[in-house]
């Protein structure tokens, strides 16, 4: 399996770091030029595979190698633009221009560069002929490391970025993982059982488990940043003179609202399979892709679900993260389990109004914790009764329990708030869930 190591990269003096940022532009300007003829080529309905031979081109700068993994990179975007069968999905872009500034990234195949651990750490990357004379050169490019590798393994290509924000070079390094017992995160499931997640517009996830467990991840507050911050960037680029279309400050703004966001999910991702492991999961479902994008349907879902949540990285992550710990992650279709009623089954007679979920018969309660209680009854048996659900919220840093999402006991346990039971003819309110 792969895992990837990241870290900082700090060139050791000033010359090293504008012959980085003349590399790694340099890769830049490849990709651009590449991109900038295919994209003609598609859109004269001519093949784009047939294109000049960018590696001479760029092998003083960039040396052969490297050239040519860009190049390859390239060739990847555009076979995944072709092989996609999402409409939504646009041509391979640009990285930025001179005016606005590029995005500095810089490839190495993985027997192109070496990394030296230790007190002092220390990666090597190689640099094209003319420029090794144009600095004085005799070797490779010497840039001291920050950091250390969470992975131990085969190294595959190596990945350099610079991040404006931070003033900051970071290094992200593939590597193959085989060796399990080097890494004790690296296990099996403690029992067999299963989990469901309805992954929603507005909380995130709602889990539920064949151990009775059922845990909530709020999502209306991270929203809502992402919201204001693209907001903010639509102000700033009304206000950009005609024919220009981002700048600094804008892409400044991008770059956090991502890393906001992929953050927070990579936090969820950890926290939840965490959870699940020690719940004794081995399975976990998840709705396949089309059965949530086809779910939300209102102006704001559509920016929640096609802007904000990014499903499919997201679902990705999760089952990365769910590999470390031997557990598996299933697609699954959850068509209208946001809908139907656990009591009487009905998907005819409910209403769904904001987080509640009620229907003729008399239920109500938590429309997404309902959703994805439904779901793992279409799979397997859920044989406990549920718990009270454990509700989580983002403060920034973790995924944090809130005050009142603890278990009822004999103290605690409020019969006015109790999960409805088959057969019912009351109608009290929705589960004890906190609005989030």
């Amino acid at each position: 399996m792969k895992r990837t190591n990241t870290f900082e990269v700090v060139p050791m003096s000033d010359a090293d770091e504008e012959l980085l940022r003349r590399v790694m532009d340099a890769s830049a300007s490849l990709w651009n030029e590449l991109t900038y003829e295919r994209r003609q080529q598609f859109f004269d309905g001519d093949s784009v595979w047939n294109t000049e031979d960018y590696r001479k081109r760029y092998v003083g700068v960039l040396g052969s190698a490297s050239a040519q993994q860009t190049i390859r990179k390239n060739d990847q975007a555009w076979k995944g633009f072709f092989d996609s069968d999402e409409p939504d999905e646009g041509l391979p872009g640009y990285w930025g221009n001179e005016e606005d500034g590029r995005k500095l990234r810089w490839f190495g195949r993985n027997d192109q560069y070496t990394i030296q651990w230790g007190k002092r750490s220390r990666l090597e990357i190689p640099v094209g002929k003319d420029l090794k004379d144009e600095y004085s050169l005799s070797g490779r490019l010497r840039l001291e490391v920050r950091g250390e590798p969470r992975w131990d393994g085969k190294q595959c290509q190596l990945e350099l970025q610079y991040d404006e924000q931070p003033d900051q070079f970071r290094a992200y390094q593939p590597v193959e993982v085989t060796d399990t017992d080097s890494h004790p995160r690296l296990g099996t499931p403690v029992a067999d059982g299963s989990a469901a997640l309805d992954i929603g517009a507005n909380n995130i996830v709602a889990c539920t488990t064949t151990t009775g467990e059922q845990f909530l991840y709020a999502g209306r507050d991270l929203f809502d940043r992402f919201r204001d911050t693209t907001q903010e960037i639509a102000r700033l680029q009304s206000l950009l003179e005609d024919g220009r279309y981002s700048s600094h400050r804008i892409r400044r703004l991008y770059r956090r609202r991502t890393r906001r966001r992929d953050h927070a999910m990579d936090a969820l991702a950890r926290d939840l399979i965490e959870r699940l492991h020690k719940e004794g999961v081995a399975t976990v479902y998840v709705g396949a892709l089309t059965d949530i994008l086809e779910t939300h349907w209102s102006v704001e879902a559509n920016a929640k679900t096609h802007n904000f949540w990014a499903f499919r990285a997201f679902i990705d992550r999760l089952a990365t993260t769910a590999e470390e710990y031997g557990l598996s992650v299933e697609a699954r279709s959850e068509a209208w389990t946001s809908q139907e009623c656990p009591q009487c089954g009905s998907t005819e007679r409910t209403t769904r109004h904001k987080d509640t979920l009620t229907c003729e018969c008399g239920f109500e309660g938590h429309a997404d914790l309902v959703a994805s209680e439904t779901f793992l009854k279409r799979y397997t048996t859920v044989a406990r009764p549920m718990a009270r659900p454990v509700c989580l919220k983002w403060d920034n840093h973790d995924w944090l329990e809130i005050s009142h999402s603890h278990r009822p006991n004999e103290e605690h346990t409020n019969p006015q708030v109790a999960s409805v039971g088959v057969g019912s003819d009351a109608r009290p309110p929705a589960r004890g869930i906190p609005r989030l």
